[in-house]
């Protein structure tokens, strides 16, 4: 193992392009925190983020001596962090509820989704998408139920389905309006904050312009 420097502020190897890293970016733009982040191309990654990293991928965060590279970690120890505005409930049942959100999300979409961006024009991915458009249509009422995905308040949940929703195009998939109302007014609230505009990198402004 590589001898890690200590760094003076927070860093942020980000894939420009990854849901994954997204996510993490909306948490920082959320919460203000001061962070350098470094957009990576994951085909050729630093040398330094081996020695902070046993896995070499993305994302990273790093903040001082301390490296994760696991992005629902960093998103918990943001909010632990950083605690204004809050992220998580502060219930253990609320809270616990958000966090199988989370893996409901991990287990039913995130796998789709990184199917289809891989590779786009396979049967796989001509399947994954069928099955990424019925789940989420199925999925779209439940948006309409409360100001954000079940919740009164923006949460780690909603970080990790709006950078799936905003890649939507790219996957080709298009929501019919008459189904997905409830989905598509979500939408729209979600990607108007300022700080899901603020976490977008310039390969992702480019989905949608």
């Amino acid at each position: 193992m590589g001898v890690v420097t200590k760094r003076s502020s927070m860093t942020f190897f980000s894939d420009p392009t990854s849901h994954y890293s997204h996510r993490v970016r909306i948490v920082l733009a959320e919460k203000g925190v001061t962070v350098d982040i470094v957009d990576v191309d994951p085909d050729n990654p630093p040398a330094e983020l081996a020695d902070l990293n046993p896995y070499n991928a993305l994302p990273t965060l790093v903040d001082r001596d301390l490296a994760l590279y696991e992005p629902n970690i960093m998103m918990e120890y943001l909010d632990e962090r950083f605690p204004h505005p809050p992220l998580l409930p502060v219930y253990p049942v609320a809270r616990a509820n958000s966090r199988l959100m989370i893996h409901r999300i991990q287990k039913d979409w995130c796998g789709l989704v990184d199917t289809i961006l891989a590779q786009p024009n396979s049967k796989a991915a001509e399947a994954a998408r069928k099955e990424l458009k019925e789940s989420l249509l199925a999925t779209a009422p439940l948006f309409g139920e409360m100001p954000y995905f079940l919740s009164e308040e923006f949460t780690i949940v909603d970080c990790c389905i709006a950078p799936i929703l905003w890649r939507l195009p790219a996957m080709g998939i298009e929501l019919n309006e008459k189904q997905a109302k409830p989905l598509l007014k979500y939408m729209d609230s979600i990607f108007a904050r300022e700080g899901f505009k603020a976490s977008l990198s310039d390969l992702e402004e480019d989905i949608r312009s």
